[in-house]
């Protein structure tokens, strides 16, 4: 993988604590939450709440988001002004509507296993581009504070802002803005910025796909934040909040078992690229969820996920890689190329093909 040593600029690998969290194993990319962090030292996480937690009671919506609590642990931290509803105090029970606004002050939480590493791969005084580790997360998120990838740049540059996001379990690069200007423009819809990822994926993928089409909700999995690709000009009839989606999919290598994929998103939605390599049959190799057997998500989040399980993801993480990152800069103008090459543990398990 790219260089992670102490001397790129990273802390060791924190210690294990607790499992199964909104970011978690799986979920890097919650877009029912939208946080915004004021201090370093004590977080406050301001959620709006998106068309799938309409109707929801406040204490089920946290519990079914943040496993690492049960019910009535949420419940206790509701009555007891921890969380806040548009501001103010309410009862456990109340519904959600659109865009109602959940506080949360969780004050200090135990962290779970995090590999800090990172690697600065390109600073000027505007911009970072960071290459990140494949068990980190970009965002605080559940009990991921300190243990993220924005903690450990704003100790070590004061205020920055991650431009666009990656999984905790995606490794690679990933764009930072300085200061709130050159975040702006980078972050303004059709600025250009182009980004390529690396997938290992299982079968034999031979030809180059243009995948247009919609992201849906998977009727068919038993865990709702699942999503599926339904190629075609239009959604499909009866599908709920569909997504128009493309990526541009290229073979690199293909094995007897493994096939490592070029992966270009020219839209940018949730799971895009899982969910599409899924659905055209070509899952990512490690993958939990949109692996070949998601009950192997399942048991991760009950905790009853055995050694034997874990054999069968052949990785213990997505294989999934941001491998280049191409932008044009937001004060001179001129285009910015950086590239960060594939992961040792991609290369191993394709040799095994």
């Amino acid at each position: 993988m790219s260089c992670f040593s102490p001397a790129c600029g990273a802390g060791p690998v924190a210690n294990e604590a607790l499992r199964g969290t909104l970011c978690g194993e799986h979920t890097d990319d919650e877009v029912i939450l939208k946080h915004q962090f004021n201090s370093l030292e004590r977080r406050v996480i301001r959620s709006s709440i998106d068309w799938s937690g309409v109707g929801l009671a406040l204490d089920q919506f946290l519990a079914g988001r943040f496993t690492y609590r049960s019910l009535e642990e949420w419940r206790e931290r509701i009555r007891s002004g921890e969380i806040l509803l548009n501001g103010t105090m309410v009862e456990p029970e109340r519904r959600l509507e659109l865009h109602d606004c959940v506080e949360y002050f969780p004050g200090d939480l135990p962290e779970p296993e995090a590999d800090l590493r990172y690697r600065i791969a390109y600073e000027d005084e505007t911009v970072l581009v960071v290459d990140k580790s494949g068990n980190l997360c970009a965002h605080p998120s559940g009990p991921f504070f300190r243990h993220t990838l924005w903690h450990l740049l704003s100790t070590r540059f004061g205020q920055i802002h991650l431009v666009n996001r990656l999984d905790r379990e995606t490794s690679g690069l990933l764009l930072v803005a300085k200061n709130s200007s050159a975040a702006a423009k980078l972050g303004r819809p059709g600025w250009p910025v182009r980004k390529e990822y690396l997938a290992l994926v299982f079968g034999r993928f031979e030809q180059e796909v243009d995948a247009a089409g919609f992201l849906v909700p998977d009727t068919e999995s038993a865990v709702r934040k699942k999503r599926r690709f339904i190629a075609g000009e239009r959604p499909p009839a009866g599908a709920v909040h569909p997504e128009s989606a493309r990526t541009l999919l290229a073979p690199e290598e293909v094995g007897k078992r493994f096939s490592l994929v070029r992966a270009v998103p020219v839209t940018g939605r949730l799971h895009q690229i899982r969910a599409t390599l899924f659905s055209l049959g070509f899952p990512l190799v490690g993958d939990k969820l949109y692996g070949p057997d998601e009950r192997l998500f399942l048991k991760l989040r009950s905790g009853e996920i055995t050694a034997a399980d874990r054999e069968k993801l052949i990785l213990p993480r997505q294989a999934l890689h941001s491998t280049l990152l191409e932008f044009r800069h937001p004060v001179s103008g001129e285009v910015v190329t950086v590239k960060s090459p594939l992961p040792e543990e991609f290369a191993l398990v394709n040799d095994a093909g």
